[in-house]
């Protein structure tokens, strides 16, 4: 069988899959799946992107895509003029102290020599600037989270349509895996592992701390999702009403469908525009570079190559990638919260089974593992507690019966865990492995 038949009869399959799951299911459920299916994609595009073509090993996606929800949220949110009077500039004044001070001690690291002298310029500069950021943030924090806490009690937004916060979401999360890159693209695969899982858990904290901010863990609803209708704007509009009648759907069943269509066309369309962007990235003479990097550093130095700036390129760039996915996320439900993000199980984990599972270094592959993955861990949350009670209904009643129903919800870790050992037993590359 040839690639290109097998990836289309891969592709084929996934989706008469989601067709089932809205025939026998429901389909506002098979939308919902296929929404999420989406969104993860773009993340697996993003994390195929730096491990795939570069060999980088990184945990810390959550972090980028925490990231780029708080784009949307800063972006499209409306102007708060209370909050810009209260002290926002002054917390952005604090926080471009506390850059100056770190950029000041860096440079006094660098260019003056080891001793005595140098440690006690760096604690000199370090401990006035904290005093000083201390003296300038504290009370515009404080100011700004006292305004009507139980509504507001951050910095707002700036009112512009949520479409803009998509690239600015990509801008955001790029920004900061610059400087992950800068700090830590020296580290060995798996010291880069465990730096980048602390940073993304570092950046959770502080969005679900930093009131002023985000909310905090109190969060912020009512995120629009501009060109995509409402529900409940559409279940008053009389040809909706009629289209309903005509396809013998209830009008919240086929408002449901029709805004989870809606947006998943965006959705995939950003996708696609993603994916053709990547391929033509991997077949481009840079793309043939990084593969050459991922496979022998020392070869590729050897040629002139400079490993550690193309290391910092395809790092941002996927980083990017991950945060527009966050966008589209925090769009799709219309809710940012900090607390949510706190699941690397989710949010890191299981994107890197997609990533295995699909094929790594093939961008087509890492798609098709995403949309099986999400479909197997959402259907495992409700075929789980089924087959659990097909397989113990032999067993009389009792403790070890009464556990395993109870814990049959958890069945869709075994079950992705069943299918990735599998596939890695009879397609040790993936579904669609890299050429």
């Amino acid at each position: 069988m040839s690639p290109t038949l097998r990836s289309v009869l891969l592709f084929a399959g996934v989706a008469a899959l989601y067709l089932v799951v809205g025939f026998l299911q429901s389909w506002p459920l098979a939308v919902t799946i296929l929404n999420d299916g989406l969104i993860v994609a773009i993340m697996a595009l993003g994390v195929n992107m730096q491990w795939g073509y570069a060999g980088l090993f990184n945990i810390g996606v959550v972090g980028f895509f925490a990231l780029g929800g708080l784009a949307v949220a800063l972006i499209s949110k409306p102007f708060d003029s209370a909050a810009w009077a209260a002290g926002t500039p002054r917390i952005f004044f604090a926080l471009v102290v506390g850059a100056a001070v770190i950029l000041v001690s860096t440079r006094i690291h660098r260019r003056m020599k080891p001793g005595a002298s140098r440690k006690l310029a760096m604690l000199v500069v370090m401990v006035a600037g904290f005093l000083l950021f201390r003296f300038i943030y504290d009370p515009a924090v404080e100011a700004v989270e006292a305004l009507t806490p139980a509504a507001t009690g951050n910095i707002g937004g700036i009112g512009l349509p949520v479409l803009l916060s998509w690239p600015v979401a990509g801008v955001f999360a790029a920004a900061a895996a610059w400087i992950v890159a800068k700090t830590a693209l020296g580290l060995r695969s798996d010291y880069l592992a465990i730096a980048t899982l602390g940073i993304g858990q570092i950046i959770v904290a502080i969005l679900m701390n930093e009131d002023w901010l985000d909310r905090g863990v109190k969060n912020i609803i009512d995120i629009g999702r501009w060109p995509v209708p409402r529900e409940v704007a559409l279940q008053q509009q009389h040809w909706f009403i009629s289209l309903a009648q005509a396809v013998g759907m209830d009008i919240r069943t086929a408002s449901t469908v029709f805004v989870g269509l809606c947006f998943a066309s965006l959705s995939g369309i950003v996708l696609l525009v993603l994916l053709l962007l990547a391929e033509l990235s991997l077949k481009s003479p840079w793309g043939r570079m990084m593969r050459a990097i991922r496979d022998n550093e020392v070869a590729a130095a050897a040629m002139g190559k400079d490993v550690q700036r193309r290391h910092l390129q395809v790092f941002v760039i996927g980083s990017a990638v991950i945060g527009v996915a966050g966008a589209l996320y925090v769009t799709l439900h219309g809710l940012l919260s900090p607390a949510s993000y706190n699941d690397p199980l989710r949010y890191t984990f299981i994107i890197w089974a997609m990533v295995i599972l699909g094929g790594s270094g093939n961008n087509w592959g890492a798609i098709v593992g995403a949309l099986i993955v999400m479909l197997l861990w959402d259907e495992a949350e409700s075929i789980g507690p089924s087959l659990i009670g097909w397989i113990t209904a032999p067993l009389h009643a009792g403790p070890l019966k009464h556990h395993l129903i109870d814990s049959a919800v958890q069945m869709r870790l075994p079950i992705i865990g069943l299918v990735l050992l599998l596939v890695l037993r009879f397609s040790p590359r993936g579904l669609i492995p890299e050429k």
